[in-house]
């Protein structure tokens, strides 16, 4: 069995001497196929044992419920003479890091005195809960125990010794950064399985799912690319359920049951935006359709050099960002996904969830990410006041914004009243390539053309020359959302009065009253006319004059 990218790049890099130290983090909580008879699914720290360490006469590990623990090479540990028999080992962080490391040192020493050569390694698991990232203030007991563990990767005597130190956390950013930013400590993230190991796990599971994966090779690689994005301990669970129920799931059933899964992994971080619309449902942006459509039809091609990397959807409040979003997914049967409130107010909590987000997403394939309130949710370049929150924010989404392995995967969408607000580097081009203004009606007749849309959509039909007699009533600067409010009081009004189409509009434009003041109209459209990086997408009444406010 060939063994996964990351444990290869793992292997290459202690064989090569490069390093002895790793932190180890992203899906480690997850399951694992090690090969035999039979083959098996296993914890990340039996992988470890079986598949990395074989030639390792002693491995440890040390968790805090559990503390030291031998895993393998009982024996030859206890031929250790500080090792007292009565002794239970060490429990408590501090008392077992001094404990590790003194065995590390006397195997060391053993080798340098041509006695005997011990390799040892050591899996050190949950270590935010051992070196949890910290605030700032000095803690000296927390220091003791980073500066022993950073000495395993840095001392001379310990690095010239067959020892390899593998530091298990769920993010990165979770473990103090005295211990995670340490030069000679390899960071070696783990994904969510591809398509290919669920596959290979379904292989292994099929005698004990024979009704949920079918006989099939092709039905069990169906189901697999269905659930890639899940882990391999999801995935059995459903599997387990559909068996208990002697149901074989139908594809829409996957595609349900992958987005529960995913969303309920995400910790409630992001969301699949759900469709039933497509671009036909939005009237007026001609040009801005086109342009949409015209890269769905490059992306469903595998066409993926001119596909940009991400879209920003500007426009005054009310506009229709959020429902153009919505219309992009149904149109391109591709997921949308939705970054929900993904700050926390503690220590690396946010970075953390970061992480576990980008972990997701590049597990799902294609997709659109949508990130609403834009200007308000990606972090500052200068910090400010929030501890250093806002500016790694900043660079984090950033570096996963223009990261090349990134295109034709996932395409980012902005979207944002505001856009001055993002940072000027957020939407650059290798960043955001596409500008997209959205506008509200230049002139009556756009305005009428919007209503009479939206009233149709309920069935509701207005005489062509009704526009006439409309004309001098009808506002400007409709937005979609005002429309919107009015459609409805039309669509009341002929229903409970019995009004004709026109009377009811006429009625519903007595008191009307635009839900956004002009001034800050005229703003925002300004801000979506700078920002459009096509001039197709700027209706001639929003260039050729002054924006008058």
């Amino acid at each position: 069995m060939a063994l996964p990218d990351w444990a290869r790049r793992l292997v290459d890099l202690y064989e090569s001497n490069a390093s002895n130290q790793f932190l180890v983090y992203g899906n480690v909580e997850d399951r694992f196929l090690i090969p035999g008879l039979p083959p098996r699914l296993a914890t990340l720290s039996e992988f470890f044992i079986e598949m990395l360490l074989p030639g390792f006469k002693v491995v440890l590990s040390y968790d805090l419920g559990n503390g030291i623990r031998v895993e393998k090479g009982g024996p030859l540990f206890a031929s250790w003479p500080a090792l007292k028999d009565a002794s239970p080992l060490p429990k408590q962080p501090r008392p077992a890091i001094e404990y590790l490391t003194q065995y590390f040192r006397y195997c060391a020493n053993l080798a340098r005195l041509q006695r005997e050569s011990i390799q040892v390694a050591l899996l050190l698991k949950n270590a935010n809960l051992v070196a949890p990232a910290s605030s700032g203030s000095v803690d000296h007991e927390l220091g003791a125990i980073i500066t022993l563990m950073r000495d395993w990767s840095t001392d001379n005597l310990l690095t010239g010794h067959p020892l390899a130190t593998f530091i298990f956390a769920e993010n990165a950013s979770d473990v103090h950064p005295l211990l995670s930013r340490n030069p000679r400590c390899q960071h070696i993230q783990i994904g969510l399985p591809s398509t290919s190991e669920i596959s290979a796990a379904f292989e292994v599971l099929q005698d004990r799912y024979p009704i949920t994966l079918g006989e099939s090779k092709a039905r069990r690689e169906e189901i697999a690319r269905a659930l890639t994005g899940a882990t391999l301990t999801a995935a059995e669970s459903l599997l387990k359920e559909l068996e208990h129920n002697r149901k074989s799931p139908s594809a829409d059933d996957l595609v349900e049951v992958k987005k529960q899964i995913v969303q309920t992994e995400s910790q409630g971080l992001i969301e699949f935006v759900e469709s039933r619309c497509t671009l036909d449902a939005i009237q007026g942006h001609d040009a801005v359709k086109t342009w949409l459509r015209q890269d769905i039809a490059l992306w469903n091609s595998g066409d993926i050099e001119a596909l940009p990397k991400g879209y920003l959807i500007s426009g005054p409040v009310g506009t229709g960002k959020s429902f153009l979003v919505e219309c992009l997914a149904g149109e391109a049967a591709v997921p949308m996904v939705k970054l929900k409130n993904f700050r926390d107010r503690w220590v690396g909590s946010t970075e953390g969830n970061l992480e576990r987000i980008f972990r997701l997403l590049r597990a799902l394939g294609r997709c659109y990410v949508f990130i609403d309130e834009a200007d308000q949710a990606l972090g500052k370049r200068e910090s400010g006041s929030d501890s250093g929150v806002s500016g790694r924010v900043y660079s984090m989404i950033a570096e996963e914004m223009s990261s090349p392995q990134n295109r034709g995967r996932i395409l980012w969408v902005l979207a944002s009243s505001r856009p001055d607000l993002i940072e000027v580097d957020l939407k650059r081009p290798g960043r955001v390539d596409v500008k997209i203004p959205l506008f509200p009606t230049a002139n009556a007749r756009e305005s009428f053309e919007l209503i009479k849309f939206l009233c149709g959509s309920r069935g509701i039909a207005f005489p062509t020359e009704s526009m006439d007699l409309l004309a001098p009533v009808l506002p400007d600067w409709l937005t979609a959302g005002a429309a919107e409010a009015l459609a409805v009081k039309v669509y009341r009004e002929t229903k409970t009065r019995k009004s004709s189409p026109v009377e009811a509009l006429l009625n519903s434009l007595e008191d009307y009253r635009p839900p956004v003041p002009r001034e800050i109209l005229a703003f925002q459209i300004q801000l979506a006319v700078s920002e459009a990086t096509d001039q197709s997408f700027v209706p001639d009444d929003f260039v050729l004059k002054e924006i008058v406010r």
